[in-house]
This record gives structure tokens, C-alpha cells and sequence, in this order.
């Protein structure tokens, strides 16, 4: 689980906090129900009508899946390709079938199909294509419901200030109510402005983040599948996957640098170049001692 959702949240949270401590106030006077209602239900109940039911039945999934922050490590995808290759090499579409089976990735699942069942290059190509566009349409629409919440929340926060300034103008007879009217009014403001900026903003860009980071998984397993289906060695296809993955992200794990999230090794392009020229250099002077 990648905690920085949760971390940020509580650290905005504690920087309004402080402020407020500093400045002689107190944190219970930010949270005063009948502004907080019309932001909240006032924001979800408007974004409502720019969605539908079906992608809001998907809310739930995405968004678990964005506190999460669960990604296959690119390194575990790329040698997961890679063993494809090598059994593909070896003819046996038996294998080949039995390994759809096993992986829990619906991409590689619908690749190995393809390539047991023997597609073109164009046709397999479709299909993973199409395959990757949908779940990038599937989670962007729930990116893209949260964005709109943290557009309305300022405007509904104004709303609810106007409101109370409504009420307030409608109780100047009565002095001794309307510090806590004009609190209240000020107050719906604050929580428009906070739950744009704490919350719904930062969950649109959070999941926007991982859909780009998954769709960069998922290119992986289709090139590696368009090669797999050109004959390219398996060797050859690593370097090739390796090549479309920055370093920071293959060197990124939770055992550290040089693991990736399964905990398994991975190294960088430049230690693949080193490695290369050293081959070479001990080719070289293998010949000239046999020489």
C-alpha cells in the first residue's frame, strides 16, 4: 500500500490546524455542521448530474484502488514477458495456454489468447489496444467526476455563504446571534476552498497519476506481445521493455534501490550498457590470448 494519500491528507489537515492554534483560535469553530452539509451534499449532489449512474457505481472500486496505490512493479511485468517469449520460442502452445491461466493480469491473460490462438501482428494489436483504452476510459471517468466536485465545492462554499449573510441581514435585532451567523457564513466559504484543494483535486490527480503509471505496465505487455509475435529472442525483447522504463521506476521497491515492489532485482539501462561493454572488452582479449 503506498501511504502518501493518507499521509497528505493528515498533513494538510495539521498545517490548517496549527494555524489556527497559533493564531488564538480553536479547531472547533471550523467545524460547524449546517455550512459543512451544503458544501458537502450541495458538491456531490450537483456532480451527480454531469455523470451516470453506471461510471458512478465505479467510484468505489477506483477510488480503493487509488488509496491503495497498487501497481505491478514494471520490472515483475517485464519478466513476466519475458518468460512468455522463452515458452513461446519453444512451440508449445500448451504451455502457452496453460500460463493464461496463471497470471492475474486480464492484459497478459488476453495476449497469451492471442497468441495461442494465432493473430496477426494488426489483429493482436487491436485487441490489446482496445483493451488498454478501456480501462483507461473506465478510471479516467471516475478522475474525471472528482475534478468536477473540486470545481463546483468553491462555488457551493459562496453559495452557503450567501445563505447565511441572507440570515444574517434578516436577525440585525438581535446582536448577540450574529457572531455566530457570520461565522457560520465564512465558514461555508472555508470548506469550499478546502475540500477542492484537500480533497477532491488532489484524488483526481492521485488516481489520473496511477492510470498513466498502469497504461505505461500495460504498453509494456503489448509490445512485448507484437514481439513475442515477430519472432524477437527474449533477450532482445528485455532490452527492448527495459528501454521504455525510466530507471527511477525500475530501481523503485520496498527492499530498495535496485528491487522492485515484489521484491525481486532489476537493474538500470546504464548498468545494461556497462554490462554489455564489458562483454565485449573481455571477448576482445579472450581473442588475443587465444591469438
Amino acid at each position: 500500500m503506498d501511504p502518501l494519500m493518507i499521509l497528505g491528507i493528515i498533513a494538510a489537515f495539521a498545517s490548517l490546524f496549527v494555524m489556527v492554534l497559533m493564531e488564538g483560535g480553536t479547531i472547533s469553530s471550523l467545524f460547524i455542521v449546517a455550512p459543512m452539509i451544503i458544501v458537502f451534499g450541495g458538491t456531490i449532489a450537483v456532480s451527480l448530474m454531469g455523470t451516470t449512474l453506471g461510471d458512478l457505481k465505479n467510484v468505489p472500486k477506483i477510488f480503493m484502488w487509488a488509496v491503495r496505490g497498487k501497481l505491478r512493479a514494471p520490472a515483475a511485468v517485464i519478466e513476466e514477458v519475458s518468460a512468455l517469449s522463452l515458452k513461446a520460442r519453444g512451440g508449445s502452445l500448451l504451455e502457452l495456454e496453460a500460463e493464461a491461466e496463471n497470471t492475474e493480469d486480464p492484459l497478459v491473460r488476453s495476449a497469451i489468447t492471442g497468441l495461442a490462438d494465432g493473430l496477426d501482428s494488426e489483429s493482436l494489436a487491436d485487441l490489446l489496444e482496445a483493451q488498454k483504452n478501456t480501462r483507461k476510459e473506465e478510471v479516467m471517468s471516475v478522475s474525471n467526476w472528482f475534478s468536477q466536485m473540486g470545481g463546483y465545492a468553491p462555488t457551493i462554499g459562496i453559495v452557503g455563504t450567501v445563505a447565511s449573510l441572507i440570515h444574517v441581514m434578516e436577525n440585525l435585532a438581535t446582536p448577540d446571534k450574529l457572531g455566530h451567523m457570520i461565522a457560520a457564513a465564512f465558514v461555508a466559504t472555508l470548506w469550499g476552498l478546502l475540500t477542492a484543494n484537500f480533497f477532491w483535486h488532489p484524488i483526481a490527480t492521485r488516481i489520473r497519476r496511477l492510470c498513466e503509471l498502469e497504461q505505461s505496465n500495460m504498453e509494456l505487455v503489448v509490445e512485448g506481445a507484437l514481439s513475442i509475435q515477430s519472432g524477437v529472442n527474449s533477450n532482445a525483447l528485455s532490452d527492448r521493455l527495459h528501454a521504455l522504463v525510466p530507471d527511477h521506476r525500475l530501481t523503485a521497491g520496498k527492499g530498495g534501490k535496485g528491487k522492485d515492489n515484489d521484491g525481486g532485482t532489476s537493474s538500470t539501462s546504464e548498468q545494461r550498457l556497462g554490462a554489455g561493454k564489458t562483454s565485449k572488452k573481455t571477448g576482445k582479449s579472450g581473442t588475443s590470448k587465444a591469438a
